[in-house]
């Protein structure tokens, strides 16, 4: 499976009075896809606020994501959780969803040894027959995976074909020594986009690409094609962007930011809150950049 070079972290659209707004999920999945050049688009993940939905959701999210993408993007469906038994479950009815790919976080809280993130992934892995793309962000699970246990799940596990890290380039850079040459890496700290592609990345899994993405598909594009110059200008320009959508914790000022750009999806649930008058202030002068 090919999930391509530009993924996208969908955030969910809510309705005023919480529940998801259906209507605007499918305006936003087109959006991404025709107007913002994501490859495939990951649902019920961290920017899709996955921690505040149930799974009836997140099942519902995903049957709906496949049905109107149509082909036209793959469905990566985030069913990670830190109770093994639980994401199995979730993993699986997600596969009868028809989605393209697993999404699947480093346990979080309990702080599992290297074996037990291991053994953890290796059990939901078994349990379908669908890519897996493992994801290891340790300013929010706190535990981290070593670039060692990785490999070895690469190495072992043959439909663990991905990794989406948060993590220093150095890491990056380990995993891509080690792993097979099919196995794919993607950075997914829009900062590090292009430097992790010039260390061999694959691609990034994004959350700027809302309202940057076709910039950054052409920008990783200018590099495969060896503009490199270009390139790096491209990723200087966007670079206070990437940043200043994390100035607030993440999907908020994404979702402002669609707000922002005539494509409104909603607010965030708790325990997250909405962006203040000073953070939209300086959200939207990032944005006239764009």
């Amino acid at each position: 499976m090919d999930f391509g070079r530009l993924i996208t972290a969908m955030a969910t659209p809510f309705a005023p009075d919480g529940a998801v707004d259906w209507d605007t999920t499918g305006r936003l999945i087109d959006y991404l896809i025709e107007d913002q050049r994501t490859d495939s688009i990951v649902v019920s993940g961290t920017t899709g606020e996955s921690p505040t939905l149930n799974d009836e959701e997140k099942v519902e999210l995903f049957r709906f994501a496949v049905k109107h993408s149509a082909g036209r993007a793959r469905i990566i469906a985030g069913t990670g959780s830190n109770h093994t038994a639980h994401s199995i479950h979730l993993t699986q009815a997600a596969e009868k969803a028809g989605v393209d790919g697993i999404l699947l976080v480093v346990p979080y809280y309990n702080k599992p040894s290297q074996e037990g993130m291991y053994q953890h992934f290796k059990a939901i892995a078994e349990s379908t027959s669908l890519p897996i793309m493992l994801y290891n962000v340790p300013t929010r699970t706190v535990a981290s995976m070593d670039a060692a246990t990785t490999v070895r799940l690469a190495q072992d596990v043959p439909n663990i074909v991905a990794t989406k890290e948060c993590h220093s380039l150095d890491h990056i850079a380990e995993i891509i020594s080690g792993a097979p040459d099919s196995f794919r890496v993607y950075t997914g700290d829009d900062s590090v986009g292009l430097p992790a592609i010039a260390v061999g990345a694959y691609g990034v899994v994004s959350v700027a690409s809302h309202v940057a993405g076709a910039q950054m598909k052409a920008m990783i594009e200018a590099y495969l094609e060896g503009r490199n110059v270009e390139a790096a200008a491209m990723h200087r320009r966007l670079l206070p962007l990437f940043n200043g959508l994390f100035a607030a914790p993440n999907p908020v000022l994404v979702k402002k930011a669609l707000e922002l750009q005539g494509l409104p999806v909603g607010g965030v649930r708790l325990p997250l809150v909405a962006a203040d008058e000073k953070e939209t202030a300086v959200l939207a002068e990032l944005l006239k950049g764009l």
